[in-house]
Protein backbone atom coordinates (compact mmCIF):
# COMPACT_ATOMS: atom_id res chain seq x y z
CA UNK A 1 0.00 0.00 0.00
CA UNK A 2 2.79 2.40 0.86
CA UNK A 3 4.50 1.78 -2.47
CA UNK A 4 1.27 2.31 -4.37
CA UNK A 5 0.72 5.59 -2.54
CA UNK A 6 4.33 6.70 -3.09
CA UNK A 7 3.93 6.03 -6.82
CA UNK A 8 0.78 8.10 -6.90
CA UNK A 9 -1.34 5.14 -7.97
CA UNK A 10 -5.04 6.02 -7.81
CA UNK A 11 -5.78 2.60 -6.31
CA UNK A 12 -8.33 2.42 -3.49
CA UNK A 13 -7.75 -0.55 -1.20
CA UNK A 14 -9.82 -2.38 1.38
CA UNK A 15 -7.78 -4.56 3.71
CA UNK A 16 -9.77 -7.78 4.13
CA UNK A 17 -8.03 -9.94 6.69
CA UNK A 18 -8.25 -12.12 9.79
CA UNK A 19 -5.75 -9.90 11.61
CA UNK A 20 -7.41 -7.64 14.16
CA UNK A 21 -4.33 -6.57 16.10
CA UNK A 22 -3.87 -2.86 16.68
CA UNK A 23 -0.53 -2.71 14.88
CA UNK A 24 -1.93 -4.38 11.74
CA UNK A 25 -4.97 -2.11 11.65
CA UNK A 26 -2.98 1.09 12.27
CA UNK A 27 -0.33 0.00 9.78
CA UNK A 28 -2.89 -0.58 7.03
CA UNK A 29 -4.66 2.74 7.64
CA UNK A 30 -1.40 4.66 7.79
CA UNK A 31 -0.29 2.94 4.58
CA UNK A 32 -3.39 4.22 2.84
CA UNK A 33 -6.12 1.59 3.17
CA UNK A 34 -9.50 3.19 2.53
CA UNK A 35 -11.23 0.37 4.36
CA UNK A 36 -10.45 -2.43 6.78
CA UNK A 37 -12.77 -5.39 7.15
CA UNK A 38 -12.29 -8.55 9.12
CA UNK A 39 -12.93 -11.87 7.42
CA UNK A 40 -16.22 -13.19 8.59
CA UNK A 41 -17.95 -9.91 7.84
CA UNK A 42 -21.31 -10.57 6.18
CA UNK A 43 -21.17 -10.47 2.39
CA UNK A 44 -23.62 -7.55 2.34
CA UNK A 45 -21.15 -5.57 4.48
CA UNK A 46 -18.31 -6.44 2.11
CA UNK A 47 -20.34 -5.36 -0.93
CA UNK A 48 -21.33 -2.09 0.79
CA UNK A 49 -17.68 -1.43 1.66
CA UNK A 50 -16.70 -1.93 -1.97
CA UNK A 51 -19.40 0.50 -3.11
CA UNK A 52 -18.38 3.12 -0.52
CA UNK A 53 -14.66 2.88 -1.28
CA UNK A 54 -15.26 2.85 -5.04
CA UNK A 55 -17.29 6.06 -4.65
CA UNK A 56 -14.35 7.73 -2.91
CA UNK A 57 -15.34 7.11 0.69
CA UNK A 58 -13.78 4.99 3.37
CA UNK A 59 -15.12 2.38 5.73
CA UNK A 60 -13.93 0.87 8.96
CA UNK A 61 -15.87 -1.67 10.96
CA UNK A 62 -16.75 -0.33 14.44
CA UNK A 63 -14.09 -2.48 16.15
CA UNK A 64 -11.47 -1.25 13.68
CA UNK A 65 -12.62 2.38 13.99
CA UNK A 66 -12.27 2.12 17.77
CA UNK A 67 -8.69 0.93 17.38
CA UNK A 68 -7.84 3.81 15.04
CA UNK A 69 -9.46 6.39 17.31
CA UNK A 70 -7.70 4.97 20.39
CA UNK A 71 -4.41 5.23 18.50
CA UNK A 72 -5.09 8.83 17.54
CA UNK A 73 -6.14 9.75 21.07
CA UNK A 74 -3.01 8.25 22.63
CA UNK A 75 -0.54 9.81 20.22
CA UNK A 76 0.11 12.65 22.65
CA UNK A 77 1.30 14.88 19.83
CA UNK A 78 0.04 18.38 19.29
CA UNK A 79 -2.47 18.65 16.51
CA UNK A 80 -1.08 19.23 13.04
CA UNK A 81 -4.51 20.32 11.90
CA UNK A 82 -4.82 24.09 11.78
CA UNK A 83 -7.78 25.75 13.49
CA UNK A 84 -10.89 24.83 11.56
CA UNK A 85 -14.15 26.70 11.61
CA UNK A 86 -17.18 24.50 10.93
CA UNK A 87 -20.79 25.46 10.45
CA UNK A 88 -23.29 23.96 12.86
CA UNK A 89 -24.50 21.59 10.13
CA UNK A 90 -20.96 20.52 9.23
CA UNK A 91 -20.37 19.74 12.88
CA UNK A 92 -23.55 17.62 12.98
CA UNK A 93 -22.39 15.74 9.89
CA UNK A 94 -18.89 15.30 11.35
CA UNK A 95 -20.27 13.86 14.59
CA UNK A 96 -22.22 11.30 12.60
CA UNK A 97 -19.21 10.51 10.40
CA UNK A 98 -17.28 9.80 13.58
CA UNK A 99 -19.99 7.30 14.56
CA UNK A 100 -19.47 5.49 11.26
CA UNK A 101 -22.80 6.47 9.73
CA UNK A 102 -23.24 6.33 5.95
CA UNK A 103 -24.39 9.34 3.92
CA UNK A 104 -27.83 7.79 3.67
CA UNK A 105 -28.04 7.35 7.45
CA UNK A 106 -26.80 10.88 8.07
CA UNK A 107 -29.34 12.27 5.60
CA UNK A 108 -32.18 10.44 7.34
CA UNK A 109 -31.02 11.56 10.80
CA UNK A 110 -30.75 15.20 9.76
CA UNK A 111 -33.79 15.30 7.49
CA UNK A 112 -31.83 16.32 4.40
CA UNK A 113 -30.98 14.68 1.07
CA UNK A 114 -27.95 12.47 0.50
CA UNK A 115 -26.75 15.07 -1.98
CA UNK A 116 -26.74 17.69 0.78
CA UNK A 117 -24.78 15.34 3.03
CA UNK A 118 -22.26 14.71 0.24
CA UNK A 119 -21.82 18.47 -0.10
CA UNK A 120 -21.12 18.81 3.64
CA UNK A 121 -18.74 15.83 3.62
CA UNK A 122 -16.81 17.35 0.70
CA UNK A 123 -16.64 20.64 2.58
CA UNK A 124 -15.32 18.84 5.66
CA UNK A 125 -12.64 17.12 3.55
CA UNK A 126 -11.53 20.51 2.24
CA UNK A 127 -11.56 22.27 5.60
CA UNK A 128 -9.76 19.41 7.35
CA UNK A 129 -7.32 18.75 4.51
CA UNK A 130 -8.48 15.15 4.35
CA UNK A 131 -8.75 12.75 1.44
CA UNK A 132 -11.38 10.43 2.91
CA UNK A 133 -13.83 9.91 5.76
CA UNK A 134 -11.37 8.13 8.03
CA UNK A 135 -8.74 10.82 7.64
CA UNK A 136 -11.30 13.57 8.21
CA UNK A 137 -12.47 12.00 11.48
CA UNK A 138 -8.87 11.39 12.56
CA UNK A 139 -7.95 15.02 11.91
CA UNK A 140 -11.11 16.23 13.62
CA UNK A 141 -10.29 14.18 16.73
CA UNK A 142 -6.72 15.55 16.70
CA UNK A 143 -8.07 19.10 16.41
CA UNK A 144 -10.54 18.54 19.23
CA UNK A 145 -13.53 19.09 16.96
CA UNK A 146 -15.13 15.79 17.84
CA UNK A 147 -14.58 13.16 20.52
CA UNK A 148 -15.39 9.50 20.58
Amino acid sequence: LRRLRERGAPTRVIAFTVFDTDDRIIGAVEAGAAGYLLKGAPSAELFEAIRIVHAGGSLLQPLVASTVMRHVATQGRPSTTPAVSLTAREHEVLERLARGMSNKEIAAALGVTERTVKFHVASLFTKLGAANRTESVTRAVQAGLVSL
